[in-house]
């Protein structure tokens, strides 16, 4: 038996690497701004504005443009003091340098430059540079405009002036292409993501203009906000029946600024967003649990001063006292913690403490002194909790455990063979029809398929309790294996991807709706960890001599029919209406083939925007759904009448 030989690699001092400058950002651009995708990509203008939103925070800065040009190069100008141009006493070179090539280098870091601000680490704008083809920085102070290009992170000549300035104006001006080496593929911005982070930094840093221009299409969207964080819960309202006026806090804790804003609505849904020095911490952290703790320790004491709580009955839970509640907690700290450069989370343990402090007592003030309201409030508990312990109830009916109890998959499901969630799959499909295709269709091993029979609940307009009383939700929730609100864990997902298959008709699309709407409200991590999907089925089917294919939009007809080079009269054309007109064959081949298959992936960019959406859409409300249905209405390209 020959012996196998195997290679050695070397490891000695030689083999050690020193990467230099911003090298280490273009080595490693996840570290930085958290990858090489679409998020990351608009993530290099979020920390260029951010730098000019900390102007705002100081003080000195009232007017910020943002200008995506046709060449998708981007500009970002402010009216703020501008990047300082004198000589480093350290480094031997002008700050500006400094500031766009090194990382680890700002005012940042407790100086007298800034008191608060959104950068923290000095590798934002440094970053942004490392990753960008080509920058380009004009800065107004002192009379003069002073340039300085810079290509692929390394300055391509020194700073120089280039032309003067009213000395009363000051200002930075920073143009950026992004680096196409390292954002492969048809990355571009997207002008709605972009438009929702500006409208909220506008609402949480008070009376900063922010105009933002797209030269690509001509859109331009301007956000002024005097009312700052009570003008953002209107906002996210305007669509809701409130049950109070907002309540407003703005307080100083031991150096932290702390405002919040919050209102109840008579919605079921909670609408709760967090900020740290003007970044929208997404998953929240110390700030955010000090507001929710301040709530429920507040309306508890209030319940049981006022006997609204009897002696003996329990606490108001934490999902109590959020139910229907609308509320933005923004705190200003000179040392803010992070989870990671991205600033996803806060991790300062006494902001906690302070934000508690700074609401406990004048949310306690505003119960006592407007008793309609807190009634109100109140009431909406007491019948949150009811409902809590009603669904608690419905929700061990669905709940699927162990082999060894009696609790079984719902009989609808046609299971695959597979066992490891990574590699399954299961097929939400729109009724008894086209789920036998499917069943008929599918790769049996890795691809389960549950039909569902009309359309489920609304679940933007229900409580949990009667959700959980619908036979449709409680086979979808059994089969997923997740279980749902307070026990819902994602360890027990018995599939990789969900995958919605409805009808490419407005029935198709409103059961699709319903089913996003309760994957939102009730299942939000399954479309955060991305594991929620929309498959494509065909609009048509074209035929001409022994030719076949498929088009997916208008457009792929049209392309299908210059490529035959013949006209829609020469051409049998099938109309898919629905599933169950196609048989198994054609069904696999178009809509669930892994090779051939097209599945979108539901992601959500912007939670206030994903929350607004579906309170438009899905909620109580009639006008604002008409005003949309009437705005958009020459957009529609496939109605079926």
């Amino acid at each position: 038996m020959a012996k196998r030989k195997t290679a050695v690699s070397t490891y000695a001092a030689k083999d050690i690497q020193v990467l230099e400058g911003l090298e280490a950002v273009r080595r490693r651009p996840g570290m930085y701004v958290g990858g090489t995708d679409i998020k990351a990509l608009q993530h290099l203008v979020y920390e260029v504005v951010d730098n000019s939103i900390d102007e705002a925070l100081a003080g000195t800065c009232k007017n910020i443009d943002i200008i995506i040009h046709a060449d998708s190069s981007v500009t970002v100008e402010d009216d703020g003091r501008g990047i300082p141009v004198g000589i480093h006493p350290e480094q031997k070179k002008p700050a500006l340098e400094v500031v766009m090539t090194m990382l680890h280098a700002g005012a940042k870091f407790g100086g007298d430059g800034y008191k608060v601000s959104g950068g923290l680490h000095g590798v934002g704008v440094s970053a942004v540079n490392a990753l960008s083809e080509w920058c380009e920085v004009e800065v107004m102070r002192e009379g003069k405009v002073h340039f300085q290009r810079y290509e692929r992170g390394a300055p391509v000549a020194p700073v120089k002036v280039i032309g003067k300035s009213p000395k009363t104006q000051t200002g930075t001006k920073t143009t950026f292409m992004f680096d196409r080496t390292i954002f492969k593929g048809e990355l571009d911005y997207r002008f709605e993501s972009l438009v929702q982070r500006f409208r909220e930094m506008a609402f949480v840093t008070r009376a900063t203009n922010i105009c933002f221009k797209d030269e690509r299409d001509g859109r331009e969207m301007t956000f002024y906000f005097e009312g700052g964080i009570t003008s953002f819960v209107k906002y996210l309202n305007r669509n809701r029946d409130v049950l109070h006026q907002v309540v407003y806090v703005e307080k100083e804790v031991n150096g932290t600024g702390i405002e919040v804003a919050l209102q109840y609505t008579a919605a079921f849904a909670e609408s709760v967003y967090s900020f740290a020095n003007t970044i929208n911490t997404v998953d929240g952290g110390t700030h955010l649990t000090g507001l929710r703790a301040a709530i429920t320790r507040t309306i508890n004491d209030y319940a049981r001063k006022n006997g609204f709580l009897k002696d003996g009955d329990p606490n108001f839970s934490g999902d109590d006292t959020r139910e229907g509640l609308t509320a933005i907690v923004s705190i200003k700290h000179r040392d803010p913690q992070f989870e990671s450069q991205t600033k996803v989370k806060l991790m300062n343990a006494e902001v906690q403490t302070q934000v508690q402090q700074a609401l406990g007592d004048d949310f306690n003030g505003f119960l006592e002194e407007d008793p309609r309201a807190a009634k109100a409030i109140v009431q909406k508990c007491l019948t949150s909790a009811r409902a809590r312990d009603a669904a608690r109830k419905a929700r061990d009916l669905v709940i699927r455990k162990s082999a060894l109890e009696s609790l079984t998959l719902p009989g609808k499901l046609a299971d695959c063979s597979e066992r490891d969630p990574n590699k399954c799959e299961i097929y939400i499909v729109e009724g008894d029809s086209a789920g036998g295709s499917a069943k008929q269709g599918r790769d049996r091993h890795f691809q389960a398929i549950l039909p569902l029979r009309g359309k489920i609940l609304n679940t933007e307009r229900a409580r949990l309790d009667k959700i959980l009383s619908n036979n449709e939700v409680r086979a979808l929730i059994s089969a997923l294996g997740t279980s749902i609100g307070d026990n819902f864990s994602l360890e027990g997902l018995r599939y990789g991807r969900v995958i919605i298959m409805t009808d490419a008709d407005v029935d198709g699309s409103h059961i699709r709706t319903l089913l996003l709407t309760f994957f939102f409200r009730y299942m939000p991590e399954l479309i955060e960890e991305g594991h929620l999907f929309v498959a494509q089925p065909p609009l048509y089917r074209l035929s001409h001599k022994k030719k076949v294919e498929y088009a997916y939009t208008e457009a792929d007809r049209e392309q299908i029919l210059k490529k035959w080079k013949v006209g829609d009269d020469k051409v049998g054309l099938q109309r898919y209406k629905g599933l169950g007109e196609m048989n198994p064959e054609q069904l696999w081949d178009t809509t669930m083939d892994p090779s051939t298959r097209t599945l979108l992936l539901v992601t959500i960019e912007d939670l206030a925007a994903a929350d607004r959406t579906f309170d438009m859409l899905m909620g109580a409300k009639v006008p604002p759904r008409k005003r949309f249905i009437q705005t958009h209405a020459r957009e529609v390209r496939n109605l079926d009448v």
